[in-house]
């Protein structure tokens, strides 16, 4: 039975989103991961949305 502060007792299993975050490295990970996607995305989107230079 879980205690007052919300922690699992013995024979509970420990949730899935309690193990993610306490895993430091699989953070670290997906934080590089999801910004790079992010900035990535947004720079092709510029590049993209560009209006056609003029020549002189």
């Amino acid at each position: 039975m879980a205690d007052l502060r919300g922690n699992p007792g013995p024979d509970e299993p420990i949730p899935l989103g309690q193990r993610l975050f306490d895993n430091f490295f699989l953070l670290l990970i997906a934080g590089i991961v999801i910004m790079t996607v992010i900035y990535t995305a947004w720079g092709l989107w510029e590049v993209v949305s560009l209006p056609p230079a003029t020549l002189p």
